[in-house]
């Protein structure tokens, strides 16, 4: 009988000719009442009752069917696996219809969910194996958040999902902390993301650009191939004509008057080279133009990936309960940081970020209104510095650098003055993974 967990109704519930002519809110609201309408009776596993194997996908509601396609596959594997099935439109479909063609296919074992099973079996054996080794509830809850804590949320939310000793209450609380995760993430990165979806784009117009330089460069270096082996057939040609205008050389007028036009033709013919020449020095530079350019959004893709990994690592940190100190992972033990430039308005959100690490802060603006004779002051007391590359000025760059070389202290550049730019510093900047020494 199939497990039933009474927890959120999803759209893909209701049929689909329903969902063609219906507005969304409608919707939403049949879902809902179908949810409400699942009565205990037709519960599978009763709360803390054990059975024999591990649930299969379709044994499992099909609200739960959303978030296990959105967390445990992804967008790759789940096309591969409907392509596999030659599911019209798999090839052409967008990302949210993608997403609804794996939920419609997940109640569905003799239209492929058997092979969605085994797909996710395979992608998640670690956690399977780790979860199978629970005796109890408890054990498969302790599980569950160590998972949470270490980031293997889709691994650890399949084994739970699938596990035979998870009750209706169990499943709930963890369909709860994925739907809140999500959030979570979305609100943190959303402005990272579209800034990395940026430059992907601008890398993918300058790999086109580098392309097309290639095919001209390619070009003009078969058209010089092309004007030297011209030059050659011409310059035998010339050699033939030298030795007829030898045996003529009786006639000094005549002589005289070939060499003149061979000494013409073969300017002619110079110059015509030295203009292939210039023109491919020309797509040279500007391919080594194109190629810096392409390397330069290269890098800011990858630290921006860099900061985005830094960030999410401290999420575990976020969700854990409010007695607990956030942001678990760095610890900066009463160290004063130092902070010369950046933004006014952003300045309450960096001391606050830096004493709910257990640090002091202090700012110093780089000589706009502070003077820039306290930085010496300042610079003394602090445990390191910091300075945001793309707001302060180029003075106070090279006088907070002296003055940490004179006082032996650490000085970090940030790429921009975002909090997730001081935070992946600090991160980095540790070492442990839960000490900043």
């Amino acid at each position: 009988m199939p497990r039933w967990s009474q927890i959120l109704a999803s759209v893909y519930d209701v049929p689909v000719a329903d969902r063609n002519v219906k507005p969304i809110t409608e919707l939403m609201t049949i879902a809902s009442q179908n949810a409400a309408n699942v009565s205990e009776t037709e519960a599978g596993a009763a709360e803390g009752e054990g059975r024999g194997g591990r649930f299969r996908i379709w044994d499992l509601h099909t609200s739960l069917h959303c978030s296990i396609i959105g967390t445990c596959l992804t967008q790759g594997e789940l096309r591969r696996l409907l392509r596999r099935l030659k599911v019209e439109g798999a090839d052409t479909a967008g990302d949210h219809d993608l997403h609804m063609l794996g939920v419609l296919l997940a109640s569905r074992p003799k239209e492929g969910a058997k092979l969605l099973q085994k797909m996710l079996d395979h992608r998640h054996r670690l956690a399977i194996n780790r979860f199978a080794k629970a005796k109890d509830e408890a054990e498969v809850t302790a599980l569950w958040d160590a998972g949470m804590k270490d980031g293997d949320i889709p691994g650890a939310y399949w084994a739970l999902l699938t596990h035979p000793l998870s009750s209706n209450q169990l499943t709930r609380r963890v369909f709860g902390d994925v739907h809140m995760l999500s959030h979570l993430v979305g609100a943190t990165n959303r402005a990272d993301i579209r800034r990395l979806r940026e430059l992907q784009e601008q890398n993918a117009a300058l790999s086109q650009r580098v392309d097309v330089i290639q095919r001209r460069l390619r070009d003009d270096v078969s058209e010089r191939d092309r004007t030297i082996q011209r030059l050659n057939e011409l310059l035998a040609q010339k050699t033939a004509e030298e030795k007829r205008l030898t045996a003529r050389a009786n006639d000094a007028g005549n002589f005289l008057d070939v060499i003149r036009e061979l000494e013409r033709r073969l300017d002619d013919e110079i110059t015509r080279r030295q203009a292939a020449e210039a023109n491919l020095e020309l797509m040279a530079a500007a391919y080594e133009d194109a190629t810096r350019a392409c390397n330069n959004a290269v890098g800011e893709r990858d630290a921006l990936c860099r900061e985005l990994a830094s960030v999410e690592s401290q999420i575990d940190a976020v969700l854990q309960p409010d007695d607990e100190p956030s942001f678990g992972s760095i610890d900066l033990s009463g160290m004063t940081v130092l902070y010369v430039g950046g933004r006014a308005k952003q300045m309450p959100q960096l001391r606050a970020l830096i004493e709910r690490l257990n640090g002091s802060f202090r700012h110093h603006d780089g000589g706009m209104e502070d003077s820039t004779a306290l930085l010496p002051g300042l610079a003394s007391r602090a445990d390191v510095a910091v300075f945001p590359v793309d707001c302060v000025s180029h003075n106070a760059v090279a006088m907070i650098k002296r003055l940490c070389d004179q006082f032996g202290k650490p000085y970090l550049p940030l790429r921009t003055s975002s909090v997730t730019s001081l935070l992946a510093a600090l991160t980095d900047m540790g070492g442990e993974p839960h000490t900043l020494q």
